[in-house]
């Protein structure tokens, strides 16, 4: 029954594509895990945020790979395996037999781990099977930053699938303010922080400063400088990024993150749009 439970939902998604079929799974596992943390007491150290959060939570239209996570507090201590056994043990129930990779290292800050799975694809229906006849692979990452910035805004949510759980996650003006840190301060180009940019852009928010001004004096070209964060500042250093970016580069960066129906905005991806889209925001 718990394996219909995975196949009704992944029916649901109504794939188009081979690679359509791959992010659903992936993002019905990422739905599953983030449930069943739930039921451990991880949510009452950490702060679920990214792309993924964006995705689940507030309606961001794009695949996700990784699931990031940030504690309250910094924790030199804190460690991840145990909180993953449990939820291992959870995901048995429908379908999974997953294996855990740790790949977290002593003195870094941030835990990382892999959870793959290469057993729920030979029970489920896929309409689009790998030419090679094998089935289906899932690899999830996870990372938990344990020496968190300061000055986050967090909120209670709740998922139903595939039972009802509590998640702690960022606030969207915090959500934001990281976004923006990324964008600012990233030394490639990455579409998917300009795709989240836009939607970000749509959504009428406020910027958390606080937490915007402690990203970027722990990382990128204001690392240790006492700066004043606020719009006017994020408009001009926005706006010279946004001249300097290859959009072309950009549009094909996402384009495998986002569903065959959407390419035609990014054809529209430009110097022009996101100028635009920035003025929009200081409205």
């Amino acid at each position: 029954m718990s394996v219909k439970l995975i196949q009704d939902r992944l029916d649901s998604y109504n794939c188009k594509s081979n690679l359509e079929e791959e992010h659903a799974i992936r993002e019905i596992t990422q739905e599953v895990l983030l449930a069943a943390l739930g039921r451990t007491e991880f949510f009452k150290h950490a702060l679920f945020q990214g792309g993924t959060c964006l995705r689940i939570f507030y309606g961001l239209n794009r695949f996700s790979e990784d699931m990031d996570f940030i504690l309250k507090e910094a924790t030199r201590e804190f460690q991840l395996q145990p909180h993953l056994r449990a939820v291992s043990d959870e995901l048995e129930a429908y379908g999974y037999d997953i294996e855990i990779v740790d790949r977290s290292k002593a003195g870094i800050a941030v835990r990382k781990a892999f959870l793959k799975d290469d057993s729920l694809g030979k029970v489920l229906q896929l309409k689009y099977v790998d030419k090679s006849g094998s089935a289906r692979k899932i690899r999830v990452k996870l990372e938990v930053d344990t020496n968190p910035l300061s000055g986050s805004g967090m909120e209670i949510k709740y998922v139903d699938f595939p039972f009802v759980s509590s998640v702690t996650v960022q606030d969207k003006p915090s959500l934001f303010a990281g976004k923006l840190h990324a964008v600012l301060c990233r030394e490639y180009v990455k579409g998917r922080d300009w795709y989240d940019f836009l939607w970000y852009a749509s959504q009428g928010l406020g910027v958390n400063y606080v937490f915007l001004s402690s990203a970027l004096a722990q990382q990128g070209p204001w690392q240790g400088k006492d700066i004043q964060v606020d719009w006017p500042w994020c408009h001009t250093h926005l706006e010279d990024k946004i001249n300097s970016v290859d959009w072309a580069e950009a549009r094909e960066d996402v384009r495998r993150f986002v569903k065959a129906t959407e390419y035609p905005s990014l054809d529209l991806w430009s110097k022009e749009l996101f100028l635009s889209q920035l003025r929009k925001i200081g409205e």
